[in-house]
């Protein structure tokens, strides 16, 4: 018969093993939590001027004093614009807002079609169809691969190194296309996505965007704008699979992609 001494010992023993649970619950979900809010700030592509941690999609190229993405510590000045930029305002909206938009990226790994709705992103649509008429994105490198927490290749900068952009800034739109933001403050942008980089404030998208090769958690706060085509994105994969130059998990995709020729037309 158990005494109602040994029975208060166990309830102490069972109480203590519940809030150790717990503790161990709440300690797991606090690095899940961790490890997604890391991983955003890792895809913030280099737009600006500002710090980025380590695992942003960050757009470095409109920052004043602030590292390519992915580099905490850098401080490279505000790049001049290249030749192929137009540093002032937001060009003037001529696309059609109705219609739908191919963007088709000519690269040396394979050909990567991008379908845009301008109805739901016309700034941005129209962004892309300005700078690739003036052949911005011709030769250029897509200089980012991460494979392991995001999982994007970036591309869109004339510089090749997370810096470059167009000298103007673009509104972000659609941001509530992929959903509400779950308890984590992500929602997930699946494969296949295309979406804007930014400097980690609104409105500060440039010329700078990421292609999704696998569902990805990050914050709504980058513009979902295209879809890659089936082919585009085993082209994609293909890349991901080879991984990051020197084996890290995030830098310079292991198998270089250049942009050869970059076209936008309404389908």
């Amino acid at each position: 018969m158990v005494t109602s001494d040994q029975r208060r010992r166990q309830l102490a023993r069972e109480k203590y093993a519940r809030q150790q649970q717990r503790r161990e619950e709440t300690r797991l979900k606090a690095k899940r939590r961790n490890t997604v809010v890391a991983a955003a700030l890792a895809v913030v592509l280099a737009a600006g001027g500002a710090v980025y941690a380590s695992v942003e999609l960050t757009d470095d190229s409109s920052k004043g004093s602030a590292g390519a993405a992915g580099d905490p510590t850098g401080t490279p000045s505000t790049p001049a614009p290249t030749e192929s930029e137009s540093a002032g305002p937001e060009p003037k909206l001529t696309v059609d807002q109705k219609a739908t938009y191919a963007m088709a990226l000519r690269t040396n790994e394979g050909e990567i079609t991008i379908t845009m709705d301008a109805a739901k992103t016309p700034h941005t649509v129209n962004s892309f169809k300005h700078l690739a008429d003036k052949k911005y994105f011709d030769g250029t490198k897509c200089h980012r691969l991460t494979t392991q927490g995001i999982y994007v290749l970036q591309c869109g900068d004339p510089k090749g190194d997370g810096t470059g952009g167009p000298g103007y800034t673009i509104p972000d739109e659609n941001l509530t296309a992929l959903g509400k933001a779950g308890a984590d403050g992500t929602v997930t942008f699946p494969a296949g996505i295309v979406a804007m980089a930014n400097t980690g404030q609104p409105g500060t998208g440039g010329s700078q965007f990421f292609l999704v090769y696998k569902d990805t958690k990050l914050p709504p706060s980058y513009t979902p704008f295209g879809k890659i085509d089936a082919a585009g994105l085993k082209a994609v994969q293909d890349v991901a699979k080879a991984g990051v130059d020197g084996g890290a998990t995030d830098g310079a995709p292991k198998k270089p992609v250049t942009v050869e020729k970059a076209t936008v037309a309404k389908k």
